[in-house]
C-alpha cells in the first residue's frame, strides 16, 4: 500500500513539474511571437508566466534549455504535419503539397521558423535529442524525392534552399503577403523537369 501511494505522488509530482514546464514554454513562445527571439529573457519569461526568475530555472537549467525544448516542440509540430499531409498516386503532386505545407509553416510562425530553419540565436545550438526530429522530417522528404525520381543528395540541398529562399524573402519584405510564396508550384515544376529522371520508386 505504502509503496502504491509513493508511486500516485511520483506521477502526481511529475505531471505538475510537466504541467509547468508547458506553462514557461507557452509564456515563452507568446513573448518571442510578439517581440522576436532576442526578446527572450528569463527575468520577463517569469513575469508573463507569474513565477519568479528562480522558479524558471527549477524548470529548465538555462535559456539555451528553454531554447531546446522549443526547438524540439517546433520540430515536432512540422512531424505532426507532414505526417499528415496525404499520399496518393501522384508522386510530384505530393511533392508539391509538401512544399506548400512547408512554406505555408514557416510563414505563419515566423518566431518558429527562425529557431527551427534559422541560426537566429547567437550562442545556441539544439541538442542531438531534440535535432534529431528535425533530421527526421528532412528524411521524409528525401524519401519524397525518391518517389519522384530524384536521388542524388545534392538536389535534396538545391530544393531545400529554394524553398526556404522564398520564405526568407516573404517574410523579410512582405510579411502577411503572397508575393514571394506565390511561386511555389513554379518552383516545383522547374525543379522536377530539371532533375526528376523519370525512374520513380514506391
Amino acid at each position: 500500500m505504502l509503496t502504491m501511494l509513493k508511486k500516485d505522488a511520483g506521477g502526481w509530482r511529475e505531471a505538475r513539474r510537466e504541467s509547468a514546464r508547458a506553462a514557461v514554454l507557452a509564456a515563452a513562445w507568446e513573448l518571442v511571437r510578439e517581440d522576436g527571439l532576442a526578446a527572450l529573457s528569463l527575468r520577463e519569461l517569469a513575469r508573463r508566466a507569474g513565477i519568479t526568475t528562480p522558479t524558471v530555472y527549477a524548470y529548465f537549467e538555462s535559456k539555451n534549455a528553454i531554447l531546446d525544448a522549443m526547438f524540439a516542440g517546433a520540430a515536432q509540430a512540422f512531424l505532426d504535419l507532414k505526417a499528415g499531409l496525404p499520399v496518393t498516386d501522384d508522386p510530384g503532386q505530393d511533392l508539391l503539397t509538401e512544399a506548400k505545407a512547408f512554406v505555408g509553416f514557416c510563414v505563419d510562425d515566423v518566431p518558429r521558423y527562425q529557431l527551427l530553419f534559422q541560426r537566429s540565436v547567437p550562442g545556441f545550438t539544439p541538442s542531438p535529442e531534440s535535432y534529431e526530429l528535425a533530421v527526421r522530417a528532412l528524411v521524409n522528404t528525401r524519401e519524397l524525392l525518391a518517389r519522384n525520381g530524384v536521388h542524388d543528395p545534392q538536389y535534396l540541398d538545391i530544393l531545400t534552399a529554394v524553398t526556404t529562399g522564398l520564405v526568407d524573402q516573404q517574410v523579410s519584405n512582405e510579411p502577411g503577403g503572397d508575393r514571394w510564396t506565390r511561386h511555389v508550384d513554379e518552383v516545383i515544376r522547374m525543379f522536377l523537369a530539371r532533375y526528376a529522371t523519370g525512374e520513380t520508386s514506391t
